[in-house]
């Protein structure tokens, strides 16, 4: 095992995919991560099946949605743990009951025009408002917004527009509702968290991160933010330190408590390669979803076997 962060928050991790999986089964890439209510982790990956399911110890418990996706890109839960999961090569959202039953499509015949603002092109994530199951979109490979849609699929507003002053998004990547109905958007090329209230107005930004490509929430009195991190430098400073890839944790103002992973990226325990999804069980545990380079790093030799998804374990007090 190897300790990652510090004071506080220090977890334990084997640098091992997570996963109990049939020798004939791979993740190829784990491109996102979501645990629901009963503390089942759901894996979405570009592997032998698109949707995986495992318990907290790795056995797998169900999998499912052969033949279903172009190519799986973010994975969210509903409030009855219906499973949403966003297609950046259909340019779609799908939701399925927890037992992989199709439930809605949001899918227009043809995709939007790069950048037009309208819904969709290439979507990357979506997130599940807890007040009312209302439904908000991050359209950010090719449009620079997020749209939000009622539960029954009915497309209610949208705010964000290309640049990187406040309020606008460079790759909206990731995105998630807190219990009051505020809205963090991982900008991952503009490098921070932005926060909106639930009307999509501009609140406050958390700075000070690498390429913010993937965000998760833990409730709580005291509720803390994991952000994961792409690397942020080029192949000829690829030994810099804390430049990412990595996941940082950082409390309700958006100050940084800790930061896990000061290597660049590599295979060795204790690093990572791209965290692209990142979500919490009830125990504290962070499961970190993995693709295998960012943009800046497809230069170099890929690993033999790619690692996919990682488990983070909080370390027990000395």
């Amino acid at each position: 095992m190897v300790t990652l962060g510090s004071g506080e928050h220090q977890y334990e991790t084997t640098g091992e995919d997570f996963g109990k999986l049939p020798a004939d089964w791979t993740y190829k890439e784990a491109t996102a991560v979501a645990v629901d209510s009963r503390d089942r982790v759901i894996v979405f990956n570009r592997g032998t099946h698109p949707i995986v399911v495992l318990d907290a110890e790795g056995t797998v418990l169900d999998a499912w949605g052969d033949g279903e996706f172009g190519n799986p890109h973010g994975v969210a839960i509903g409030p009855d743990d219906s499973i949403f999961c966003v297609d950046t090569v259909q340019h779609s959202v799908k939701q399925y009951s927890a037992a992989g039953r199709l439930l809605m499509s949001l899918r227009a015949e043809h995709p939007a025009r790069e950048m037009s603002g309208d819904p969709f092109c290439r979507p990357c994530h979506l997130a599940v408002d807890p007040r009312n199951g209302e439904l908000l979109v991050a359209d950010g490979y090719s449009n620079a917004r997020v749209h939000r849609y009622s539960p029954d699929g009915r497309h209610l507003a949208s705010f964000g527009e290309s640049g990187t002053g406040p309020g606008q998004f460079n790759v909206v990547h990731n995105v998630i509702v807190d219990p009051e109905g505020w809205i963090y958007v991982a900008d991952r090329e503009n490098q921070r968290i932005q926060v909106f209230d639930s009307e999509g107005r501009y609140e406050a930004q958390w700075n000070n991160l690498s390429r913010s490509a993937c965000i998760c929430r833990r409730e709580g009195d005291q509720p803390l933010f994991y952000v994961g991190e792409y690397y942020g430098g080029i192949g000829s400073n690829r030994l810099g330190t804390n430049l990412g890839p990595r996941v940082s944790v950082l409390d309700a103002r958006g100050e940084i408590l800790a930061r896990l992973g000061e290597q660049s990226y590599g295979d060795e325990p204790g690093r990572f390669y791209s965290p692209h999804g990142i979500d919490v069980d009830s125990h504290g545990n962070i499961y970190v979803a993995e693709v295998a380079f960012s943009e800046y790093g497809r230069s170099m030799d890929p690993p033999r076997e790619l690692r996919s998804l990682q488990q983070l374990v909080p370390k027990s007090p000395a």
